[in-house]
């Protein structure tokens, strides 16, 4: 199965295939949408089912001995090459040290404040502190196997973004450097200032745009259509490819035991539901696991067009794009997700075989999320506004008795608490443009505070300040002197 490298032997036969007239196309050049009909693609291995002749505890010992390879292009999400994008040769593929991120159990009083069993899967731990990053590994990686192939001199990546996107794309792009360059098209206004530095860091030529995500994305779109360009949102199926490493991990991380296993993830642009559904349905359909995680998708009542989709009676469910109302959450803040009929079709399979429980779309509010991302951290964790929109979904979901006394679940935090700070200062500082409908939470709230005013310092020497300091802290602290 490996060659004398400890790479594996195995190649696929890797196609494009379109969701709407299921026509089947070639992998050679760069396609976003059917060249027939416009429908979005999934990638898919025809020679998938030739896995099945291992058994399914052999994959489970095959990936478990990875874990440990010191082989640079299997440290990280390729370690599951095989069931991901097994076309890619060793010299293509690009590790920045995404994947492997941890799984972190909730702390003991949010446990008891939340009243589940439940943990943060901290995906801010990638490069760039997203999950984008698995993505972008294997859309990167198909890139320079394309650039090697054709000897192209000249590649412009794009993409639209509402912040980790650009910043994952534009991280990537500048590792790779030679031929690739980067720019990237942002919504003027609705990034925050930790991300859009990203993005500028790296190099990246950053446009923005009057408007929301959704506008970005139509432009982008039309570049994609007309010029050769490499579209890196997730209409591009390398990237959901790399993005089923998620799902790949936690299992993996169960001892692939996944039976009574919740999973929370925002939708956002809903290329990551589709990629954790797809990823739980390659391993049951090679018994590497024997049951499919419930899968919690959430949305917030800001941009919540899936939520409403699946909320409608099935007979009558008609997708329709909403206009969307800004989210602290900012990845969930659209309202035509892209990725909407990969959901659909997903969805479809993962209860055929979970049954109807097995996949379902909750909504919360703007308040929630917010609250629930501070509640997070102040216990100890590192959640972003996503991360919370999850916490909040779970309690949606305990409340409305939707969770099994005996299930464990896992929450997607999808970027790292610091890429959002500026959301909580306007929080912790009651600033919050009254559009997004958040009452700071007193109990939540936090403030520095001044121990001495310049004023009271001018005319102490040092230690006549230190000592003066040091007692007004211990009168604030109410401290009791060593006797």
């Amino acid at each position: 199965m490996s060659s004398s490298t400890g790479f594996p032997l195995y190649r696929g036969d890797m196609r494009y295939r379109c969701l709407g007239c299921g026509k089947n196309h070639g992998i050679d050049e760069l396609l976003y949408t059917c060249p027939d009909c416009g429908e979005v693609l999934l990638l898919e291995d025809a020679s998938f089912d030739s896995l099945k002749k291992t058994p399914g505890k052999q994959w489970r010992a095959i990936f478990d001995a990875r874990a440990a390879d010191k082989t640079p292009a299997l440290r990280g999400i390729f370690r599951f090459y095989e069931v991901m994008a097994p076309v890619l040769e060793e010299e293509d593929i690009l590790y920045l040290g995404e994947g492997n991120t941890p799984v972190i159990e909730a702390a003991p009083a949010l446990l008891r404040s939340v009243g589940a069993r439940f943990a943060f899967k901290n995906d801010g731990q990638n490069p760039s502190a997203s999950f984008k990053d698995r993505g972008m590994a294997c859309a990167f990686s198909y890139l320079k196997a394309l650039v090697r192939r054709h000897q192209w001199t000249d590649v412009l990546t794009v993409c639209a973004s509402t912040g980790d996107t650009s910043a994952s794309a534009a991280l990537y792009a500048a590792y790779v450097g030679g031929p690739i360059k980067s720019v990237v098209l942002l919504p003027c206004g609705k990034v925050t200032p930790q991300q859009i530095a990203q993005p500028l860091g790296s190099g990246a030529l950053v446009l923005e745009l009057p408007g929301v995500f959704d506008d970005c994305m139509k432009v982008v779109e039309v570049l994609a259509e007309r010029y050769r360009v490499a579209l890196l949102n997730s209409k591009n199926s390398w990237r959901i490819l790399g993005q089923e490493s998620f799902s790949f991990e936690l299992a993996q991380w169960r001892n692939w035991e996944t039976k009574h296993l919740c999973v929370f993830v925002p939708i956002g642009n809903a290329g990551n539901v589709t990629a954790v559904m797809r990823g739980f349905l390659k391993l049951y359909h090679l018994d590497i696991i024997d049951s499919l995680p419930r899968l919690f998708g959430v949305q917030s009542h800001h941009a919540d067009p899936v939520y409403r989709y699946y909320a409608a009676p099935e007979h009558s469910r008609r997708f329709e794009a909403v206009r969307v109302s800004p989210s602290v959450a900012q990845a969930a803040m659209i309202g035509n997700p892209v990725s909407f009929p990969r959901v659909k079709k997903l969805a479809e399979e993962y209860r055929a075989v979970g049954g109807e429980r097995a996949f379902q779309v909750i909504q919360v509010t703007e308040q929630a999320i917010m609250d629930s991302m501070l509640e997070a951290n102040r216990h100890g964790h590192i959640a972003c506004t996503q991360g919370g929109e999850c916490l909040a979904g779970l309690k949606e979901a305990k409340a409305a008795g939707l969770l099994d006394a005996a299930e464990y679940c896992v929450l997607d935090s999808t970027a790292h608490a610091l890429k959002f700070i500026d959301f909580q200062n306007m929080y912790f500082s009651a600033s919050l443009p009254a559009v997004f409908g958040i009452e700071p939470d007193p109990a939540l709230t936090n403030r520095p505070g001044l121990l001495l005013t310049a004023e009271e310092r001018q005319g102490m020497d040092e230690k006549e300040f230190v000592r003066e300091a040091a007692a007004t802290m211990a009168r604030l602290l109410r401290l009791e002197a060593r006797t």
